[in-house]
């Protein structure tokens, strides 16, 4: 892959970087303040422990989406970014396009999504 393409994603990826890490910070405070919520009804005690309990379920979403972040960034500077980590099958162009963190060429990622890999 050429430099320009590889500077392309990188860009990229730091930007969805940096979306992530806000994403993360907002909700967790988001999470903190449906604690502080000084609410005596049972029912909005339930409510705003459900809300908490989303909350933090998006954020183990976000922080495995910035793991494979940082490790397509890593990938870039390693100089294996645009393969597959499997196989080492040269990505699909499309495919970085729209999945710019993933690991794995098609056919890979349909075996890891069955259990093969």
């Amino acid at each position: 892959m050429d430099k320009k393409r590889l500077d392309y994603y990188k860009k990229k990826l730091q930007t969805r970087r940096e979306e992530l890490l806000n994403t993360i910070a907002r909700t967790g405070q988001e999470g903190r303040e449906a604690d502080e919520d000084p609410t005596v009804d049972l029912a909005d005690k339930a409510a705003n422990s459900y809300t908490k309990e989303f909350l933090f379920g998006q954020t183990h979403n976000d922080r495995a989406l910035l793991q494979l972040v940082d490790d397509a960034i890593a990938r870039i500077r390693a100089g294996t970014f645009g393969m597959c980590t499997q196989c080492q099958a040269e990505l699909q162009q499309k495919r970085l396009e729209a999945v710019p963190w993933t690991r794995y060429c098609l056919v890979c990622q349909e075996k890891q999504e069955q259990g093969l890999l």
